[in-house]
């Protein structure tokens, strides 16, 4: 598969309010300056049938955590793009992967990336689990390395290396670990689809 570039600084996202109500829009790059502007985005994990997580190593050439790990897919939907529509749509872009997703839960939070530009962010979260073993075809622009990992060892680099990881992924772990992981344990695993 022939992978093209996903990501750009003029695409428009979603700028809410803390109630995740639409108070207007603002190109990527814009909305990641300073201490960023609230928008809408999501983070996907997939989980394996043997209790592994799918992990990326964000791009090198990612302005903000670049070769940061981090969880299997994360991005923002568009204008006139809702959540299910703009997920299904970057585990494509991203993986080459469609997959079945249950949303989580979603909280707000903002993290500095030193003097480049934040995130600032209303994230929605979304798991899958996949029967394994499965071929990912990533996108070379946006991913330089993907494992899938043992969820006791993603624990470990959570609390012992979270320099490696990024802010919004450990914020996220965390809270799967302890509130979702009864949730996430029972979800059915279902052959991943390939896309062309």
């Amino acid at each position: 598969m022939k992978h093209e570039t996903v990501s750009f600084d003029d695409e428009p996202l979603i700028l809410v309010d803390s109630d995740d109500r639409v108070i207007g829009h603002e190109t990527k790059v814009n909305a990641h300056l300073g201490e960023g502007l609230l928008h809408r985005a999501f983070s996907i994990f997939l989980f394996s049938d043997d209790d592994k997580v799918l992990l990326q190593q964000r791009s090198g050439d990612k302005p903000l955590w670049p070769l940061f790990w981090s969880n299997s897919c994360c991005s923002h939907p568009r204008r006139g793009e809702d959540l299910e529509q703009a997920t299904h749509r970057r585990l494509r872009e991203e993986l080459a992967i469609d997959a079945e997703l249950r949303y989580l839960y979603k909280f707000q939070y903002q993290a500095d990336f030193g003097a480049l530009g934040a995130e600032h962010e209303l994230c929605s979260v979304y798991v899958g689990k996949v029967q394994t073993p499965v071929t990912i075809n990533v996108n070379p622009s946006e991913i330089a390395d993907w494992r899938w990992i043992p969820c006791t060892e993603t624990d470990r680099m959570v609390a012992e290396e979270p320099h490696r990881v990024t802010p919004w992924f450990v914020m996220e772990w965390s809270r799967l670990r302890s509130d979702y992981r009864e949730e996430i344990a029972s979800l059915s695993a279902a052959p991943l689809r390939q896309v062309a």
